[in-house]
């Protein structure tokens, strides 16, 4: 269960998700600190990145359709500008991997394999230029990339960002791959120093914490803030519910270390939403998208966009829990309550049962909320109705996905003010209150490893609000 809770006397939000017992979450405070002064990724960046869904598939003769290729991008560019996405602040297209050709050119530059991306990168940044989009790269500091490619070691940085630049790219992303500690401790600050020099904002996406253990002493965050955009704290995940929650037990755990990093054109990054792929259930996907967007964490798909269900898409163009994810303030939410959920076998597995709801009841003075009604809105089904402070309800956790709700003062929240005519607009509240505060100023949820929510509420909403 996820919760999103103000301080006393402000507009409050509660949203109910998942985790091995049912947890309770607040924003961390938020501390100011410098970033990249390249001026982009203010709010966590969103967009398609290529890894997860399509890998290295190189194999454009039997596989053309699939195959990473100027085809592939130009595919998914078009879906974003076409299908909804662009207008929600899906905006940057990201190549991954397994792009380049195996041999620099003659001046030493890093080239496009020739067969499967003709027109060169300049041609396909200037494609998604002319839909309102971005183009990402990727590249590694290592003598090759991860799938064998030629590498930016320290020689090739200054000459691989200009390059980048003059190919009118907008969002970098290096690997570390075949790269050893000390190298890293130099390259990552040089090439942000590259990037930097070269006039062009790009932003700045580092793997450098992922390969040192994602922690202090090794990881220093805050010359990562100062260096990078975003960073991979973690690593790659993969298309299963597990590798979900993998990643989840580990930032959570880790949240005194990551929360104070994270801000306004700085980021940590859980990796890509797989919703719409294979692994992931329809409650599982929402219960990701609920995480990342309390987590402040950049929202890139990696799901084939051309074929991607109905489902699997409303769960991503879900509005208002965009809206959370991108506060101006850029607060990560804050694990501060367990609630060992419910069991009748006494065996471990009860934590992480996946065979029935979990049921948690409480009321919103017991959550901190001071005594009066307040508005609930449910993110995912879109419905309304008021609670009074001191009125029990009983949230019941479906296995594997959430509920969220978002929770505020009767008439403080003005959710036309998200969207008009499809655009994001900004503030969650009605901008002439005094006491309007950020969506995420304070988040508190519950979670629940393997269970979804239902809410239900006596004589003032006679339904549950998680089934389906």
């Amino acid at each position: 269960m996820l919760l999103h809770l103000p301080s006393a006397g402000q507009n409050r939000s509660l949203s109910l998700g998942m985790h091995l017992a049912v947890l309770l979450f607040a924003s961390a405070l938020f501390v100011a600190t410098f970033a990249l002064d390249n001026g982009v990724m203010r709010t966590p960046p969103m967009g398609w990145l290529a890894w997860e869904r399509f890998r290295c598939d190189i194999d454009c003769e039997h596989d053309p359709k699939n195959c990473i290729s100027e085809n592939l991008f130009m595919d998914m560019a078009d879906r974003l500008s076409e299908d909804g996405w662009r207008e929600l602040g899906y905006v940057y297209v990201n190549i991954d991997d397994c792009w380049s050709s195996m041999k620099r050119d003659a001046k030493g530059r890093l080239q496009a394999d020739p067969k499967r991306f003709p027109g060169g990168i300049q041609k396909l940044a200037r494609y998604m230029h002319d839909r309102g989009l971005k183009l990402g790269i990727y590249g590694d500091m290592g003598t090759h990339t991860c799938g064998g490619y030629p590498g930016t070691t320290l020689d090739k940085i200054e000459i691989d960002a200009q390059t980048f630049a003059d190919w009118e790219v907008d969002m970098f992303k290096f690997d570390g791959c075949y790269s050893n500690a000390t190298e890293q401790e130099k390259g990552y600050p040089l090439m942000s120093k590259a990037l930097n020099a070269t006039g062009r904002p790009i932003g700045y996406s580092c793997s450098w914490p992922a390969y040192q253990g994602g922690l202090p002493p090794k990881v220093n965050y805050t010359q990562l803030g100062e260096i990078c955009n975003l960073w991979r704290n973690y690593g790659d995940i993969q298309d299963s519910w597990d590798s979900v929650l993998n990643i989840i037990d580990w930032f959570f755990e880790n949240q005194d270390v990551l929360i104070p990093a994270a801000g306004p054109g700085q980021w940590n990054d859980p990796d890509m939403l797989i919703a719409g792929d294979f692994g992931l259930s329809m409650e599982q996907s929402r219960a990701q998208m609920a995480l990342w967007a309390i987590m402040a964490a950049p929202l890139f798909m990696s799901n084939d966009l051309r074929t991607v269900s109905s489902g699997a898409r409303s769960i991503l163009q879900n509005k208002m829990a965009i809206s959370i994810n991108q506060d101006a303030m850029g607060i990560q939410g804050r694990r501060i309550l367990t609630v060992t959920p419910f069991c009748m076998d006494l065996a471990a597995s009860c934590n992480r049962r996946t065979d029935m709801p979990y049921r948690y009841q409480t009321t919103l003075s017991k959550l901190n909320y001071t005594t009066g009604s307040y508005e609930i809105y449910d993110v995912f089904t879109e419905k309304t109705m008021v609670l009074k402070d001191s009125t029990s309800f009983v949230v019941s956790v479906n296995p594997t996905g959430v509920v969220m709700w978002y929770v505020s003062a009767p008439g403080k929240l003005n959710r036309r003010l998200f969207y008009k005519g499809g655009r994001l607009q900004g503030s969650e509240y009605d901008d002439d209150d005094e006491n309007n505060f950020p969506l995420v100023s304070d988040i508190h949820w519950l979670a629940e490893h393997n269970a979804s929510l239902t809410v239900k509420v006596p004589a003032a909403w006679e339904h549950d609000v998680g089934e389906e």
